[in-house]
């Protein structure tokens, strides 16, 4: 279970180092080259890693890398790769089976640092054998891989197509959308309902894209219904923590129709659970939680949050071949709708998603409050329109006397050399004190 770093602009490197990776019998580690140097040398350092595969013109985002860092297109790599063995290599010849590491992706984390989750072999492939049953292979002849690598959207956009023979365009980001090439041979597109603003600027969509997946935020049904208006055929709500390998629960959403995320994709059990960790009845909220055989491995190097979050389940029929030994607690507010579908409520913690990605807003606050001059920081998701969230940091300085355009232009630059993009307040707010409530909180 080797653990191999590959840290690649969006190429075809990216994908052929993956595949060369998983044929080997490894596990790959996705390192975007766009994240602050901070973040990535933490993912390196918790992760492990000793090998990174990455490119020279990448090699900046990388001046911290104590591991080896191959370099795919280097022209001494080449002529040493020719005098290696060309034979395919078969799962017997490298000693893989179904519960081997496939890959890890960090998550962001309350503590302050991301956390890793284990993905193995069986998990992708439950996804994958799903999807290739749930797809025609004319929906997954050619589809748009437009998220980042870290993003767990990104298996189903790679590994979906390839497994039914087709097609993987890859572009930089969907901003780029009208201006990729081979565009017309575009069959599906998979992203996040902010981002599918881009699809609805009025220009004629590709002749053969007839089916979009949404995940990752909540999606409106003014959104729905404007696709639906734009020429497309199928718009799916697809719902699922990366914890359950990319995808849980799906739904057909229809032209003015309600909003639901579905049920569960094949061989998942879901359970909504009132706080007494009974079943809740319909119509009644309460936490869902997950089982089958998209369940995760768990989070690297964190015991005390495995137990907390991965939990043995009550309901287990050992004599029932769907059953799961093991749930894990989403943190997501749902309740069952008379249709047996399942509606999302929010969550019940300190998380939000923006743009898909998932965001312990605790993660955001410990890194402004180490920045000097600021003594308490919160972050809160705001809603900015349409399907749009923005993170706003609200911050109290250490001193009266603070300079606030100084100390919020500081914390801002703080932020951005520690956390993504994503994970960076777009507007700060310089605050005397935070609002407290009647007990003090």
């Amino acid at each position: 279970e080797t653990l191999v770093g590959v840290c690649v602009e969006r190429s075809l490197d990216m994908v052929v180092a993956i595949l060369a990776i998983l044929k080997a019998g490894g596990a790959y580690l996705p390192l975007d080259p766009d994240y602050p140097e901070s973040r990535l040398a933490y993912m390196l350092s918790d992760s492990g890693v000793d090998i990174v595969l990455t490119q020279s013109q990448v090699l900046d985002s990388l001046p911290f890398l104590e591991s080896w860092a191959l370099c795919l297109d280097d022209a001494q790599l080449a002529i040493r790769l020719t005098a290696m063995p060309s034979d395919n290599l078969s799962v017997s010849s490298v000693g893989l089976c179904a519960e081997h590491l496939a890959y890890v992706i960090y998550t962001s984390g309350s503590t302050g640092q991301p956390k890793g989750v284990m993905v193995e072999h069986r998990n992708t492939a439950a996804l994958l054998a799903w999807a290739l049953d749930f797809y025609s292979r004319e929906t997954l002849g050619c589809v748009l891989a437009s998220t980042s690598m870290c993003f767990d959207l990104s298996i189903f956009e790679i590994f979906a197509p390839l497994a039914a023979g087709g097609s993987v365009l890859i572009v930089k980001n969907i901003l780029n959308f009208f201006e990729t090439d081979a565009l017309d041979k575009v069959t599906l597109v998979n992203t996040v309902p902010s981002a599918a603003k881009i699809l609805l600027s009025g220009k004629k969509l590709p002749v053969k894209l007839k089916t979009i997946n949404l995940a990752g935020e909540a999606l409106k049904q003014d959104l729905v219904d404007s696709l639906y208006q734009a020429g497309f055929s199928s718009v799916y709500d697809l719902y699922g923590p990366s914890e359950d390998t990319t995808y849980s629960t799906y739904k057909l959403r229809t032209a003015k129709g309600r909003a639901s995320i579905g049920i569960g994709i094949a061989n998942t059990q879901l359970y909504v659970l009132t706080q007494s960790g009974q079943l809740a009845p319909k119509g009644v909220s309460g936490e869902l939680y997950i089982g089958g055989a998209g369940l995760t491995r768990g989070y690297l190097n964190r015991p005390e949050l495995n137990d907390e979050k991965f939990v043995t389940n009550p309901f287990y029929d050992g004599l029932g071949s769907n059953s799961s030994k093991r749930l894990y607690r989403t943190g997501d507010l749902v309740r069952w709708l008379p249709s047996g579908e399942l509606e999302y409520l929010g969550r019940i913690d300190h998380q939000v998603k923006v743009r898909g990605y998932r965001i312990e807003l605790g993660e955001i606050e410990h890194v402004l409050e180490e920045c000097d001059g600021i003594k308490e920081a919160v972050v809160l998701a705001r809603e900015a329109g349409g399907n749009d969230k923005r993170l706003v940091g609200y911050l109290v300085a250490t001193g009266a006397d603070s300079h606030e355009a100084r100390l919020i232009e500081e914390a801002r630059q703080h932020a951005r050399k520690t956390l993504p993009d994503y994970m960076v307040p777009s507007a700060f707010v310089l605050l005397e004190h935070l609002p407290l409530t009647a007990n003090g909180k």
